[in-house]
């Protein structure tokens, strides 16, 4: 059964005061005791109101949900094989791992080649984005890996010049691009902009492309953390009134002067911007990709969340009849930098069931001869099996794993490492490896190889997120290897199995004790 943990999370700072006795239909503890000062997220609620909604604290955290779903990436395991290699000459000094080959293109006619077979998806306007973005920009280019400016980045840059309503100049969003392009080598990778309802009136895509000449952009209906538009908090009135006149839902009022005295006073030390909520339409989808080709876009993909199964086949159908170059979909419980805790936890459909939908969609337009969009799943991945298992269950049509949480912890890692070590305040589980940059970074001297003199202006966040890519190369290569299959577009549904049959009833794949049965059959004769 799905199990959810309620009234009390780390992500809040909450808790209960019995945590041995507790009622698990609704979290609060078994005994509610007059004179609690309200440690649970009722008795927080009491005081700080809708501030707890959100995981906290903002700017230094992100989060994903904590809900235990049926099914998992557990409930599947990789196949391996003795006989025979895919895609190499069978020759065990041949088939060694390290010859996988794990580019790939991605795309409708204008491919986008990629180094590895992952993309960042959209990282946008929250501080722990902004605040790691160099880093995470730099690993990310340097490894291949495609890397997406998320929504609002614009709206929220107070450096920004918006004229007439559209923007024509935001040195936030200049950075975030030049900061990939600065570190992005054999034309591998790309970077891409995406927009939601606030970007679309800014016209942010626009201007990404005519002025910063972007890689691909990227149309956002959802994401999988949440079914509403994206939110931070701000600790500044002035930037609260800014964006509230740049069309920004802002609460509470920061022109109110009662709001305004409470917030000086200390009462409260976070407003929260909120975006809207977009209301897709056939007509208006295909109208809107044909303006971004028409203003020069070269590639055009599309984000969707988890929503209902009707929503799927939308996204789906649409984006084969438009040609869109890459879909991305993200399950519910998805990362995020300040979404709703319990909706995080609450709304959505969990990876297996959506990957599995999304599968069968996809192989319905295959089976039709109808054009299918190379697609990406996001939500939770991190390492190489859950990798493996991602891309082979939706075979031949999954191209990509979209990650997000995972590189930005390789970035605050990297980065932590990098102040301690100019700090002279190394940990001792770090100051073991060493005391410099080239002897804890295990890919610091393949860096410098790489980059000579331009090293050292690399700032050690990146050095994180290309080390902990790399971590993922070999772990990846190792498993397809084992597999037999030694380039991506070998990889099979039969390379996994199903652990139970609920697992592979929901999925389509095969239970481990009927894979193989022809063929077992024609072996034992």
């Amino acid at each position: 059964m799905p199990a959810t943990t309620l009234n009390a999370s780390d992500a809040t700072l909450t808790r209960n005061r019995t945590p041995r006795s507790v009622c698990w239909v609704s979290g609060m503890c078994a005994t509610c005791l007059e004179g609690c000062p309200g440690y649970c997220e009722v008795g927080k609620s009491a005081f700080r109101g809708s501030e707890v909604i959100y995981p906290q604290p903002f700017g230094t955290t992100t989060s994903a949900a904590e809900k235990e779903y049926p099914l998992g990436w557990a409930h599947f395991n990789i196949m391996g094989s003795v006989v025979g290699a895919h895609g190499i000459e069978p020759d065990p000094d041949k088939a060694v791992f390290p010859n996988v080959r794990l580019e790939r293109e991605v795309g409708a006619e204008n491919k986008m080649r990629v180094g590895l077979p992952f993309i960042i998806p959209g990282l946008g306007s929250t501080d722990v984005a902004r605040n790691n973005w160099e880093g995470l920009a730099a690993g990310a280019a340097l490894a291949g890996v495609p890397l997406t400016v998320g929504e609002n980045v614009c709206g929220m840059d107070e450096q920004a010049v918006i004229q007439d309503g559209r923007v024509v100049e935001s040195p936030d969003l200049r950075f975030r691009v030049e900061s990939y392009r600065r570190w992005q080598r054999d034309g591998l990778g790309g970077i891409i902009v995406q927009e939601n309802v606030e970007d679309s009136r800014l016209g942010v895509l626009f201007y990404a492309l005519e002025k910063l000449h972007v890689d691909a952009v990227e149309l956002k209906w959802g994401q999988g953390a949440k079914d509403i538009g994206g939110e931070v908090k701000i600790a500044s009135l002035d930037k609260a009134r800014m964006l509230r006149d740049r069309g920004y839902v802002v609460l509470p009022d920061p022109y109110d002067q009662a709001v305004a005295e409470a917030f000086e006073r200390g009462a409260f030390r976070e407003f929260e911007r909120h975006s809207r909520i977009g209301m897709v339409s056939e007509e208006a989808f295909f109208e809107r990709v044909e303006q971004l080709r028409a203003a020069g876009a070269p590639r055009v993909f599309l984000k969707t969340g988890a929503y209902r199964p009707a929503d799927l086949a939308r996204a789906v159908k649409w984006s084969s009849e438009a040609r869109i170059d890459l879909l991305t979909v993200d399950c519910a419980g998805g990362g995020t930098g300040m979404s709703p805790w319990r909706m995080m936890n609450e709304w959505g459909v969990p990876a297996i069931e959506l990957f599995a939908l999304l599968y069968s969609y996809a192989h319905r337009l295959a089976q039709r001869g109808e054009y299918v969009p190379d697609i990406a799943i996001a939500g939770g991945f991190c390492l190489e099996d859950q990798v493996f298992k991602g891309l082979a269950f939706g075979a031949p049509y999954f191209k990509l794993v979209a990650m997000a949480r995972a590189p930005i912890t390789a970035a605050m890692v990297g980065k932590t490492i990098g102040n301690a070590l100019q700090s002279g305040n190394l940990p001792a589980p770090i100051k073991e490896y060493g005391r410099t940059i080239e002897d804890i970074f295990i890919t610091a001297p393949e860096l410098r190889r790489m980059l000579g003199d331009k090293f050292d202006n690399l700032p050690p966040a990146a050095i994180g997120v290309y080390t902990y890519f790399t971590r993922l190369r070999q772990g990846l290569q190792q498993l397809m290897c084992g597999a037999r299959k030694f380039a991506l577009e070998y990889l099979e549904r039969t390379d996994i199995a199903a652990l139970t049959p609920e697992a592979a009833r929901v999925s389509g794949i095969p239970y481990v004790l009927d894979l193989d049965a022809e063929e077992v059959e024609e072996i034992l004769g």
